[in-house]
């Protein structure tokens, strides 16, 4: 399994509010307006790499050849196959706190109701003077797992559905591609029979069923639809950068009151500035976290261990790799 480094997202809405105060005069004319930067947003992400949107993960049960993606889904990651555990269920470590009872919940609040419906120990039945100090009830919920999955092996990416406008044949002449056939030309216009592919927002691939896990990247929007960022000094000045150039670009397209050389000149400057904050911005998202470091460093010590006699008195504690 591979190691990545999770970014903390924000909302973009700052960047926005300060393209349009530190240009106000243009946005108070008219003369531009915000309804492009989504666009231009999206344009910075694809252009920094997959890096700049969430991972997250999600288990998707293969039937008939293929299972829906989520909704979030951008571009896959990793995708393992797994198989199931046998054992006991187990609790979920989280909790969920309502005011609705339901299966596997207990009372948290109030700890006794007496079969009163208020804390007014004056309130009698019939009487409406202690309504506003009705205490609702808080629930807490535990889910319990019933079956667990372990990864086995990765799924590579294939070209299963490449040919014929993308139209299989499995589930006309499913015996030919049953799953105890292994041979490689039973596994239609795919390098292998661990292959996957993405079509019609669909995960598709040569087995029948299955179980997989999914780690894919997602793209998170907050609640004005706006696509979330990553909360990094860099990747932001890049993108307040892209958007002020961008803006000026639309400028020099239009009539104001300024000459074009002066717009041109404006273009230029803050072109030059979003070419900048993309190389430090790039350069940030390449460098080596503390782990990256630590890893490399026990790659390096490890780097020549299987050369090691099995008898040498030195470097002590360490263990030759077979």
């Amino acid at each position: 399994m591979s190691n990545y480094y999770r970014y903390r997202f924000t909302s973009p809405e700052k960047i926005y509010a300060t393209v349009k105060e530190e240009l106000k005069s243009y946005f108070d004319s008219g003369s531009v307006d915000d309804m492009m930067f989504p666009t231009y947003l999206d344009k910075c992400l694809r252009k920094l790499g997959k890096g700049t949107y969430s991972i997250a993960g999600t288990v998707l049960i293969i039937e008939d050849f293929e299972a829906r993606l989520p909704d979030n889904f951008y571009s896959v990651r990793e995708a393992w196959m797994c198989s199931p555990l046998e054992g006991f269920s187990y609790q979920s470590a989280s909790s969920f706190y309502s005011q609705a009872a339901s299966s596997c919940t207990i009372q948290v609040a109030p700890m006794t109701i007496n079969g009163h419906s208020c804390t007014n120990p004056q309130c009698v039945d019939g009487c409406d003077t202690c309504m506003p100090e009705v205490v609702q009830a808080v629930y807490k919920t535990n889910n319990t797992v019933a079956i667990s999955f372990v990864r086995q092996f990765l799924l590579k990416p294939g070209t299963i559905c490449a040919k014929d406008n993308c139209e299989m044949g499995y589930m006309q002449n499913w015996q030919t591609y049953s799953q105890n056939t292994r041979v490689r030309e039973f596994t239609p216009y795919s390098a292998d029979y661990d292959s996957f592919d993405i079509r019609d927002n669909k995960f598709v691939t040569n087995f029948r069923q299955g179980i997989v896990n999914l780690v894919f990247y997602a793209t998170d929007y907050d609640e004005s639809g706006n696509q979330m960022i990553p909360d990094n000094y860099r990747i932001m000045e890049y993108i307040e950068a892209f958007i002020k150039y961008k803006v000026f670009e639309t400028l020099s397209n239009q009539i104001t009151d300024e000459t074009f050389n002066q717009i041109r000149e404006k273009l230029v400057y803050y072109k030059t500035l979003a070419d900048e904050a993309y190389v430090l911005a790039l350069t940030e998202m390449r460098s080596q976290t503390a782990w990256d470091k630590q890893r490399r460093i026990k790659n390096t010590l490890n780097r020549f261990n299987m050369y090691e006699l099995p008898t040498r008195s030195y470097r002590s504690g360490w263990r030759r790799n077979r």
